[in-house]
């Protein structure tokens, strides 16, 4: 069963999630928020490597008014990031933000709450609900000796159930752990209880290496069993590297099309070229190419052609010269210092 079939629609600026509509892929910058220009920049480049919706901390007013000078450079929807300080997400609503991330147990009173809905209410944009591990209520975690998978969906529907009670129900929840297996537990337990699109992550999963092992693997879990609508790779670097990674793990799990998929082999004692930079060189270069396709990078022109043979287009090195492969099949001898931009050359005439 595919959960995220039958959640609610939410729209968040100019694109819908849940219902069944594509998962988005959500990022969040690094910049100082109060900086627009630079936060703005960010953002642009983010949009340009794949990122559908981006989120944005604002822990200062300045930040919130910033919010309406980055609306106007930006062509994705942005999300306010909020702790605390209940008037942050006010100003933010205010300024323009296409949604609000807020956890309602540290928002404060209910008054406070009501003040952000309120303001959600009138502009009609949605809230997320965002509950982590390390931020249960205390109560809970010593109830349950602990942070348990029950514990967290029991504080993510208590803070939910908070401003559905406010008759508003424009709302996205997330729970999010950095231990892969209770994150995946936590979530085949909370979409038998909600029916709101879920926005789903590994929470401070790590560097580059350790942070894409976990997330894959979580985000691997969650989303093949139909659970997830927005998702965001968390990793301790640059915020591309996360949009990266999330198209690259929708696109293993068939759930995007769209964008040239690499594959290459491990090399071995016959490789007679420089393999890894190549195909790192080919990863780069084919960033920019639209096209929906399996590019190979192999190391050797004996079994190139045969491991190649699932990929539309190859090229397999040898030394001096390679081969570019069509289908499985050798079409040409190509010279090694060549071999990328004959394939280059290929793709950027691919479809003519």
């Amino acid at each position: 069963m595919s959960y995220r079939d039958h959640t609610k629609t939410v729209k968040i600026g100019d694109r819908v999630i849940g219902g069944g509509n594509p998962i988005l892929i959500q990022s969040m910058t690094n910049t100082r928020t109060e900086d627009a220009a630079a936060t703005a920049a960010q953002i642009r480049a983010l949009q340009k490597a794949g990122c559908d919706i981006i989120r944005c901390a604002v822990p200062t007013m300045e930040a919130a008014h910033a919010i309406t000078e980055i609306k106007k450079q930006i062509g994705i929807p942005l999300v306010a990031d909020i702790h605390f300080d209940y008037r942050l997400a006010v100003a933010s609503i205010e300024a323009g933000a296409d949604k609000i991330r807020i956890n309602p147990g540290n928002i404060g009173s209910r008054e406070r709450v009501k003040a952000v809905v309120d303001a959600a209410r009138e502009r009609g944009i949605p809230i997320r609900v965002g509950v982590n591990s390390g931020s249960l209520e205390k109560e809970i975690v010593e109830r349950d000796g602990g942070v348990t998978a029950e514990g967290i969906v029991e504080s993510a529907l208590k803070q939910t159930a908070v401003i559905e009670d406010m008759g508003y129900d424009n709302l996205v929840i997330s729970i999010k752990a950095s231990d892969v297996m209770l994150c995946a537990a936590a979530h085949r337990l909370l979409v038998q209880k909600t029916d709101h699109p879920l926005h789903v992550g590994i929470t401070e999963a790590g560097t580059l290496l350790s942070g894409n092992i976990k997330s894959a693997v979580g985000l691997g879990i969650i989303l093949s069993e139909g659970i997830g609508d927005t998702i965001r790779v968390s990793l301790t670097g640059d915020p591309r590297e996360e949009v990266k990674s999330a198209k690259l793990i929708l696109r293993t799990l068939g759930l995007r099309k769209g964008g040239i998929e690499i594959v290459s082999c491990p090399t071995c004692g016959r490789t007679q070229i420089d393999l890894i930079g190549l195909a790192n060189q080919v990863e780069a270069m084919v960033e920019d190419i639209p096209l929906d396709l399996k590019v190979a990078v192999m190391g050797c022109i004996v079994n190139g052609p045969g491991e190649a043979k699932e990929a539309d287009i190859g090229i397999a090195g040898g030394k001096g010269e390679g081969l570019l492969i069509k289908k499985g099949e050798a079409v040409r001898k190509v010279p090694e210092k060549e071999l990328l931009s004959a394939l280059r050359e290929e793709l950027l005439h691919w479809n003519e």
